[in-house]
């Protein structure tokens, strides 16, 4: 049972941002019922009907929307006096919730999530990957992790990786019986393993021709929807993709795969994690920020 206090009015507030009890619990790692229990509880006391609910949706009562209006700044003081003590304390715990592209996930876990991990033994990082782009807040995500440009402008963005390249690749054993690509042309003859795209359309390879970017429709046995099945099958001789350099970059050094075209790659990008400004920001998501800032400074 909770008790009064600043937990019920994390409830209400919860509950009217996502418009729904099952969404605030996963914000607030609760139950659902321990939702529902705490808002019941703190509308007995004030004797007042603070949401309306029906089988598909929550909605603010007129009481209920004068409530949240007043208490939304307050409660907003007190976690960040709160989290400033918690910020001295070098023991932070809890969970922290990322919306990922595999691919972005892959590229940062080394370099900064296993770190975070590393020095905050106490914090829980649970990340959700999936090629297409969701509404972080209304899904319950701290915070985002994409390619810069993908990121919504309404975000703030904290840049991780710079200048990440794509190239184009080939192993050994598909060279054997195939010759290297040396002009976009060529890609005719070429077996190309395609990308499928979140929303179902195949992705067209990037390059860049005479200072203009282009699309080239590559054709090929292979359609996957994963960079990490791509690298696979490129190794095992299946045809060309093209991939971020991140991916690659040991196996271009030591000889297993090939770069070809490369005087026709594409501008790089940048991998960005990102979160919602206006909200209330954990402490958990404060210190992978601090810790972004700090791997930036030192590299």
């Amino acid at each position: 049972m909770y008790k009064s206090g600043l937990i019920e009015l994390e409830v209400v507030l919860a509950v009217a941002r996502r418009r729904g009890f099952r969404a605030a619990a996963i914000d607030l790692n609760m139950s659902t019922t321990a939702v529902s229990n705490a808002v019941a509880s703190l509308e007995a006391r004030l004797g007042a009907r603070l949401f309306h609910r029906t089988t598909r949706s929550v909605s603010l009562t007129e009481a209920g929307q004068r409530f949240v209006d007043q208490i939304g700044p307050a409660v907003s003081h007190i976690q960040n006096a709160m989290e400033t003590v918690l910020q001295a304390n070098p023991v932070l715990t809890g969970t922290l919730r990322i919306n990922s592209s595999l691919g972005a996930a892959l590229m940062v876990f080394q370099p900064v999530l296993l770190k975070f991990l590393q020095r905050y033994p106490g914090m829980t990082i649970d990340i959700t990957t999936e090629g297409k782009m969701v509404d972080i807040i209304a899904e319950g995500f701290d915070a985002g992790l994409r390619p810069s440009a993908r990121v919504p402008r309404d975000m703030i963005r904290v840049p991780i990786m710079q200048n990440v390249q794509m190239v184009v690749v080939g192993s050994p054993c598909y060279f054997a019986s195939h010759c290297e690509p040396v002009v976009l042309e060529d890609l005719v003859d070429q077996a190309c393993i395609r990308a499928r795209l979140p929303d179902g359309a195949l992705s067209p390879w990037e390059f860049v021709r005479e200072g203009q970017p282009m699309t080239a429709d590559v054709h090929g046995p292979l359609v996957l929807d994963t960079p990490v099945l791509m690298l696979e099958a490129v190794r095992q001789g299946v045809g060309l993709a093209q991939l971020p350099q991140w991916y690659v970059r040991n196996e271009l050094v030591d000889g297993r795969l090939i770069e070809v075209l490369a005087q026709w790659a594409p501008a790089a990008f940048d991998l960005s994690l990102y979160y919602a400004g206006h909200r209330h920001i954990p402490a958990g998501l404060r210190a992978l920020i601090d810790l972004i800032h700090e791997e930036a400074g030192s590299s």
